[in-house]
């Protein structure tokens, strides 16, 4: 069996989106010395942040372990007197524990290597010329394989957890929208607007494909999503909804004789009028005495 989604995202595929400037040495070289170890020998990290393990999804990883094997290795350091804890890949120790092996595959890493490398990725998710994703993958890194939490890498990364938190829900964006924000085609603000129909993979595409073909911008991108949140059934009517200009504000328009907008929110709208001067807003004032 595969890891769930969100580590799909880490996995099979992503080194496609990485630009060839990434520091891919950050991540686990696949020539590294891989030993069987003790499953007795190995313990949990006591500083994991996640605590909870769905039961059911162990079992299901269990099964597929007793069938294939651990195919990913685990990631542990050396304590004492023959003992490892663990790194990265605690689900699959409570796999396999579940699977009765005695044995497990593992990459064996000391302390002071483990510590160059958070220092390497504390230090590449800072780098500036690292794409959206590119620090979502970095900081994932550090959370699952440094059993850090959010909050602590923002503090380590003079970041605040809501920026953290942002940033790392990247990695659920569709794999055509990830090709898009790594190729420049869309923004981290057109990201999040996408993001934000999660649960509907159908406008998603539409929405992605909008941005690209349409020029629209992240206004518009979340103006669509407004409309699709507010109950419109049709992305055809909901992409209708974003434009700043519609027959009710040319009529407006061309009575006041000024350009006239309207901005779609949550929860109803606004109307812009431009004016020229202070004069000219004396003269639209007028129409209202």
């Amino acid at each position: 069996m595969s890891e769930p989604k969100r580590k799909q995202a880490l996995g099979r595929g992503f080194d496609t989106l990485l630009p060839k400037t990434f520091d891919k040495t950050l991540v686990l070289d696949s020539n590294e010395r891989i030993e069987k170890v003790p499953l007795d020998k190995i313990q949990a990290n006591p500083h994991q942040p996640r605590k909870n393990f769905e039961e059911a999804a162990l079992k299901e990883l269990a099964a597929s372990i007793k069938q294939h094997g651990i195919i990913q290795p685990l990631v542990v350091t050396p304590i004492k007197n023959g003992i490892y804890t663990i790194i990265a890949g605690e689900r699959r120790y409570r796999a396999a524990a579940l699977a009765k092996l005695t044995t497990v595959p593992v990459i064996i890493r000391s302390t002071e290597a483990l510590e160059q490398l958070e220092i390497a990725l504390i230090e590449n998710v800072q780098r500036v010329d690292l794409n959206p994703l590119e620090q979502a993958f970095s900081i994932e890194r550090l959370h699952d394989q440094f059993s850090m939490s959010y909050d602590s890498i923002a503090k380590r990364l003079g970041k605040a957890s809501s920026t953290v938190f942002n940033i790392v829900r990247l990695m659920q964006l569709p794999d055509e929208a990830k090709t898009a924000l790594t190729e420049g085609k869309i923004t981290e603000g057109h990201a999040r607007a996408i993001l934000a129909l999660k649960d509907d993979p159908e406008r998603q595409a539409y929405l992605l494909k909008a941005i690209i073909s349409l020029g629209w911008n992240v206004r518009q991108a979340e103006r669509f999503v407004v409309s699709i949140k507010e109950g419109i059934k049709e992305s055809a009517e909901a992409s209708a909804r974003t434009a700043t200009e519609t027959p009710e504000t040319k009529r407006i328009s061309k009575k006041l004789g000024t350009p006239v907008k309207i901005k779609r929110m949550a929860y109803g709208g606004r109307l812009e009028i431009t004016f020229n001067s202070d004069e000219d807003l004396q003269r639209l004032l007028g129409f209202f005495d």
